[in-house]
């Protein structure tokens, strides 16, 4: 069972009987054995001859908060009135909002904001269109852009069920880098309407994020918007993973004393994800990689299924290995898993070679269990924001687009998204580097300048060698 955790968070407010000492400590043990957390104890009243108090506790999943619940319920001298989820709780009413930026509360401010002021600017934009970055929002706004095709592990859920999620990413947009970013969730499959829709909906946005799109639509979608616009387009799935997962790489192998173009890396998954990290380290020179999809290990002359596949084919694994998924670990020095839950013991990590790097990012349930995991490896990395090393895409996404946006880039590049992997590298210092600390945390005020300032920086350099 995975450890408790503030996604299932409940608040259960108990009615206690006042005469009784010990009924909240009760109430708190029988907690304990059901494998809850409690995380806070709120007195609410003392009316009706009964003590009222709120308990938040941490579970696992759903059903385990049920199990918690059902527990408390049971103990003698307590009642449990009612239970709230602080998930829904926090997405009631939505977690966005549209705030003014300027004054609105004199005639003369709604002759500047509205008409007929309003017309002169729209006039001097008409006459040099590129003024708009500086006289509208679009200079700062992202439209995070789904078809609600691929929604964290949930899969096909559509439009109206992703929201919640591309609500989130504009929250951290704003937060971490202050872009002002909003969801376009798109009711269509169609590859050709989502990109015409995209093209048409551009001129009010500085960038694009694309996100939760399946694979392999994801790769079509993204190369046709790069072509077409002329702001940058990035898939987040495929590109803040493989940055980050660049990052801490960086950091694991320092740890270890190893070099990126002397180690072979072992990886599963062969998607979105998959793909973009293979295209990253090959173009930081990674020394071999040998990547299974479900089916086992990809090699050459294979009949690849899509064209990503042919290409991870044609790119990796050079000394044409095959073999079962698990094989895939046998003489490496790392694996990354970009795939799903529980593919083998961590008694199989003794296949890799000595101070291995493990990096476990399915999510929630990691491709094998990390605590036995670090009995085996040198350095262990996941997804989970419960166990040291997350490696989360926040620590990349707000910087590269808060630096693209300042250096008015037209693309996105191989060698931006290695300069944000970098950047986030060196947010931890040699004296800090530890093997459970390769990765900032996404809470590091640190990160986002750093990475905005070395996409500036790429940017420039790029523009200058033409």
């Amino acid at each position: 069972m995975p450890l408790p955790n503030a996604s299932y968070s409940i608040t259960m407010r108990i009615r206690l009987d006042p005469d009784d000492p010990r009924a909240l400590g009760r109430v708190t043990t029988a907690i304990g054995e059901a494998s809850g957390a409690v995380t806070a104890v709120d007195f609410v009243e003392t009316a009706g001859g009964r003590l009222t108090v709120d308990l938040t506790v941490n579970a696992s999943d759903s059903d385990h908060a049920d199990a918690i619940t059902e527990r408390v319920d049971g103990v003698d001298g307590a009642e449990v009135h009612r239970v709230s989820d602080r998930t829904f709780l926090m997405h009631l009413g939505g977690k966005l909002e549209v705030r003014a930026t300027v004054p609105l509360k004199t005639r003369d401010d709604l002759s500047m904001a509205y008409t007929p002021g309003v017309a002169r600017v729209c006039r001097a934009i008409a006459e040099h269109p590129e003024d708009a970055r500086k006289l509208t929002i679009k200079a700062n706004t992202v439209a995070i852009v789904t078809d609600g095709s691929a929604v964290l592990g949930l899969g096909d859920i559509g439009p109206a069920a992703a929201l919640p999620v591309m609500e989130g990413k504009a929250v951290l947009f704003k937060q971490f880098a202050g872009v002002d970013a909003w969801p376009v969730c798109l009711d269509t499959r169609d590859p050709d309407e989502i990109v015409a829709i995209v093209q048409a909906l551009a001129p009010v946005y500085g960038g694009v994020n694309l996100e939760d799109i399946a694979s392999p639509k994801c790769f079509e979608i993204e190369e046709r918007l790069r072509e077409s616009l002329d702001i940058p387009v990035f898939h987040d799935d495929q590109h803040g993973t493989a940055i980050v997962v660049l990052a801490a790489l960086t950091n694991a192998l320092r740890l270890v004393d190893k070099s990126i173009g002397d180690v072979r890396v072992a990886m599963t998954g062969a998607g979105a994800a998959g793909v973009a990290i293979a295209k990253l380290l090959l173009t930081e020179g990674v020394g071999d990689l040998v990547i299974a999809d479900r089916d086992g290990i990809i090699a050459a002359p294979d009949q690849q299924v899509d064209d990503s596949k042919t290409w991870l084919a044609e790119h990796t694994n050079r000394e044409g290995r095959r073999g079962a998924v698990v094989d895939v670990l046998d003489d490496a020095d790392v694996f990354i898993g970009v795939s799903g839950p529980d593919l083998f013991d961590p008694s199989e990590l003794r296949r890799m070679r000595d101070d291995a790097i493990v990096f476990a990012l399915a999510n929630p349930d990691p491709e094998v269990d990390p605590v036995g995991a670090r009995d085996i490896a040198a350095v262990v990395a996941t997804g989970r924001s419960d166990q040291p090393n997350q490696i989360n895409n926040v620590l990349a996404f707000p910087g590269i687009f808060r630096g693209a946006l300042d250096a008015r880039a037209r693309t996105i590049t191989e060698q931006m998204k290695v300069a944000a992997a970098k950047a986030i590298a060196h947010v931890v210092a040699d004296d800090e580097l530890h093997p459970t600390y390769i990765i900032p945390s996404v809470f590091n005020a640190d990160v986002a300048p750093a990475v905005a300032e070395a996409v500036r920086e790429q940017v420039d350099l790029e523009r200058e060698t033409g």
